[in-house]
């Protein structure tokens, strides 16, 4: 007899998605020092890649939305939120997803603006793209070890909801005792609540935050 479909919920563990992230940039450092002709940056080095990291980030995640919806998701159950703060800053799909549609999402923004871009900035030689390429890369940390457990499991729904640091597994296979590295599980339940999912949700913390980056680069512009 089939068991009943629930959703399984697990949660990303903050600690070690830091920890994988600095060992990722560590290790894209001594690789580009090998590779390039140059890793240190010149002051305008450090301007445009002021000026341009918070659009590359948020690039990142329109990139894993474009991924949803093109494998099938639909936009109206795309969401997007910044909580910096929180060192959030995510696009969410509230509807459930294939395996194949999270698993092309997860790695897409890590492709584009991560692998692509770092093989065209290490052969132009262009540093500003290198260093954007990297911070990618790194930041990718939860979406690389997200990838690589859920590659090993089968037959699941994936949905995210209201909590923008845990997703749920919709499958009729036990996964209460199953151990992914990288995260936790908290629970399960027969429905995720999305009621406050937002289309797009930006704290009082994140919007100052850009304020203070726009008035930033607007100084770096127009006064350097």
């Amino acid at each position: 007899m089939n068991q009943e479909k629930k959703y399984y919920i697990f949660e990303m563990n903050g600690v070690i998605l830091q920890v994988i992230s600095i060992i990722i940039l560590i290790v894209m450092i001594i690789l580009t020092a090998y590779l390039s002709d140059g890793i240190f940056m010149t002051n305008k080095d450090l301007e445009l890649i002021f000026l341009l990291i918070i659009p590359y980030l948020i690039l990142h995640e329109l990139l894993h939305s474009l991924a949803y919806v093109i494998n099938g998701a639909k936009f109206k159950n795309i969401t997007y939120g910044a909580h910096l703060e929180k060192g959030i800053l995510c696009c969410l799909c509230k509807q459930n997803i294939s395996k194949r549609n999270i698993l092309i999402s997860l790695l897409f923004p890590f492709v584009i603006i991560g692998v692509i871009t770092y093989i065209i900035g290490t052969l132009t030689n262009n540093i500003v793209l290198i260093w954007l390429s990297i911070l990618n890369i790194s930041g990718c940390s939860a979406d690389l070890i997200m990838f690589f457990e859920l590659l090993k499991l089968k037959d699941f729904e994936y949905s995210e909801y209201d909590n923008p640091v845990a997703f749920g597994l919709y499958t009729s296979k036990n996964l209460s005792k199953t151990k992914l590295f990288g995260l936790k599980y908290i629970g399960e339940t027969k429905a995720l609540e999305k009621n406050n999912m937002k289309k797009i949700s930006i704290s009082k913390f994140s919007i100052i935050t850009f304020i203070i980056f726009i008035i930033l680069g607007i100084w770096l512009i127009f006064l350097t």
